[in-house]
């Protein structure tokens, strides 16, 4: 995808996938069966708005989780010129990135299924059409690692990556024992965060720096509108895998958690219970997590609220150049 030939992607992906091939795609996507409609759906639409379309991964790891299932992991952005309008969302003429986190579960060297978010909010403000809050952290261009080795060479390190995996879940294990079991002393931040971690959140929560930055532009406001994060624990589902000092985990959804208090990023605390898709990385420096790339499907989350974003979008640019003033629809 680097060089994008619609044909010859298609024809890649044939051949790499089952027949019955799943794919789990970020809101308005969702579920797609098989490549051709997957391809149909996903890709030559994003293909007509940017015809010079280029896929860079900076992170590419993999590992068997707990289920004892093989899953390959791959983190980067989709760029190129935006000169059509896709998803209704009006184009610049200008380069576009879009972030990209995909996960794919392999049965017998053969992709069966692919868990994957573009952060399509990202798309929205580079456009200008972003209808919703602005964010509480940066947003800038998340780069690569810092340390240029996110694409693991083989062979692969079982020792290595396991312990990758198991500080991230110890981790994690500490987090959601706030605010339920005390304060935030009870997560032990310092215990497994470097203190120059930036976390690289998804466009509308945005990038913070260290574990104040952390806290302040992410943690704190998430846990204040959803204190149950963690207690719904039988209603969502976890895939850790490590490879040497990078850990990933990705779940369809892997949070459920209601939406409450003074609610979350602009969000009514309607009390309405939600699931949430994340799909992570973390890279391991010295024993301690460094960088972590998040992206999380908010518009998923906004429609299971009842909050159409593309309508909103629509509402705020449908007196733009391209677009039909009476349905606000991109011509």
């Amino acid at each position: 995808m680097y060089d994008f030939d619609a044909d010859a992607v298609r024809a890649a992906l044939h051949e790499i996938c089952a027949p019955d091939v799943v794919f789990r795609l970020a809101f308005p996507f969702e579920t797609i069966v098989g490549v051709d409609a997957y391809f149909d759906a996903v890709y030559a639409p994003l293909f007509a708005a940017v015809p010079d379309l280029e896929r860079r991964d900076h992170i590419v790891m993999a590992g068997p989780t707990a289920q004892a299932d093989d899953w390959i992991g791959c983190g980067g952005f989709y760029c190129g010129t935006f000169v059509g309008p896709w998803l209704d969302i009006p184009p610049t003429g200008h380069l576009v990135h879009m972030r990209f986190h995909e996960f794919y579960r392999v049965v017998e060297g053969k992709v069966v299924e692919m868990q994957a978010l573009w952060d399509i909010p990202e798309v929205m403000m580079q456009a200008g059409a972003w209808p919703m809050v602005p964010s509480l952290g940066r947003e800038w261009h998340v780069p690569a690692p810092a340390s240029n080795d996110g694409i693991v060479a083989a062979p692969y390190d079982a020792a290595l990556g396991a312990a990758s995996c198991q500080l991230v879940v110890d981790m994690l294990d500490h987090l959601q024992r706030y605010p339920s079991q005390g304060g935030p002393e009870v997560m032990q931040m310092p215990r497994f965060w470097h203190p120059r971690m930036t976390w690289y959140g998804p466009a509308g929560i945005g990038t913070a720096r260290g574990i104040k930055g952390f806290r302040n532009w992410h943690q704190f406001p998430f846990l204040n509108a959803m204190p149950d994060r963690g207690l719904n624990s039988d209603e969502v589902t976890f895939h850790f895998f490590g490879d040497r000092n990078y850990a990933a985990v990705t779940g369809w959804p892997d949070m459920s958690q209601s939406i409450t208090r003074d609610g979350w990023l602009g969000i009514a605390p309607a009390g309405q219970k939600v699931q949430m898709r994340s799909l992570d990385f973390w890279r391991i420096e010295k024993g301690l997590i460094r960088e972590n790339w998040v992206l999380v499907d908010l518009l998923h989350v906004y429609d299971q609220i009842g909050v159409d974003v593309f309508a909103r979008m629509r509402e705020f640019n449908k007196a733009r150049a391209g677009f039909d003033p009476d349905t606000g629809v991109a011509l």
